[in-house]
């Protein structure tokens, strides 16, 4: 089969389409003959030499996958061979095939279509278990999403409105009115915006209950002084570092929390707990047409210097998918 590969950690150019062995299933396994790939701000980090994959795990970038099942290994029950499916991974899906634990499989929502899939299992997963698992969003409460351009950001505007949140986003100006159409109530240019002021002016001084950040260090302090009482703030990104300055007093005085998450390093166990919860508590969503993927554009696998380049520029609104024939 082909797949991505980087011989020397790089720049964009440092991916190569190129002839690899095929995987086979290991016992509680199948192996996904993949239609389509998405793009993560995680493969950026891994092609640059930053972040390898966990031990075991596929050396090819791409943290999930949609395609049709080719073979099954042992002790694998309830899928079958031909089987549409989308997957989330540790890695690998940027290649033709690809061996993925039988518990970090989802079956492809009824009305989505088989390559759109791939632009949902990360994005689920993460949003699903930081969001809801995690910080408890309910009805009545106020979500303010970071990068809500971003795949993650699209999601995440859009699971809170479906949960009867308010949702508050950042992004750039020209990507306001359509974050509006998926459900945000108010959008803030963080380029020209005082993020804080902007969530205090919304919430009539009261903050925001959950905010999602894949900013990190240099929005710490702001992401405290934004909270409202008993508020929780989930970070899941170090765009912008790995420190900043906490102010404890200003935490306990709001009686609120703290917390950092990952995805990809998570025992298989856990991946297949969140993967249960999504297909229960999302996927109806989906379904029902409350959430659907936001896919910028499809590129062929082979092109994916030219995918990484659109994502590292901030350009893209949605997921980025990379194709294979």
């Amino acid at each position: 089969m082909k797949a991505i590969m980087i011989p020397t950690p790089g720049g964009p150019d440092a991916l190569l389409w190129a002839d690899v062995s095929e995987p086979t299933p290991g016992p509680d396994e199948v192996v996904i003959d993949i239609r389509a790939s998405a793009v993560n701000r995680a493969d950026l980090l891994q092609r640059q030499g930053h972040y390898p994959p966990p031990a075991g795990a596929s050396p090819y970038p791409g943290l999930e996958c949609a395609g049709v099942i080719g073979a099954v290994g042992t002790g694998v029950t309830g899928w079958s061979v031909g089987e549409p499916v989308c997957a989330l991974l540790s890695g690998g899906g940027y290649a033709e095939q690809v061996a993925v634990p039988a518990g970090q499989l989802l079956p492809v929502p009824a009305g989505v279509e088989l390559i759109e899939a791939a632009a949902l299992p990360e994005v689920a997963c993460t949003v699903w278990s930081n969001v809801v698992r995690l910080a408890r969003l309910g009805a009545g409460e106020t979500l303010l999403v970071h990068g809500g351009g971003s795949g993650i950001g699209t999601f995440a505007v859009q699971l809170g409105a479906a949960l009867g949140a308010t949702v508050l986003a950042t992004a750039r100006a020209g990507k306001h009115d359509r974050l509006r159409e998926l459900g945000a109530t108010t959008v803030i240019d963080y380029t020209g915006q005082d993020f804080v002021e902007a969530t205090m002016a919304a919430t009539d001084g009261r903050g925001a209950d959950v905010i999602l950040d894949i900013v990190g260090g240099s929005y710490l302090g702001r992401n405290v002084a934004a909270l409202a009482t008993g508020g929780r703030l989930v970070v899941i990104g170090m765009q912008g570092g790995r420190r900043g300055e906490l102010d404890l007093g200003a935490l306990l005085a709001k009686r609120a929390s703290v917390a950092a998450t990952a995805l990809r390093s998570r025992p298989a166990a856990e991946k297949a707990a969140i993967v249960r919860g999504v297909r229960e508590e999302v996927w109806p969503l989906i379904v029902s047409g409350a959430i659907r993927p936001v896919v910028d554009r499809r590129l062929p696998m082979a092109r994916a210097a030219e995918a990484h380049r659109i994502v590292e520029s901030g350009a893209h609104f949605g997921k980025v998918l990379l194709t294979v024939d």
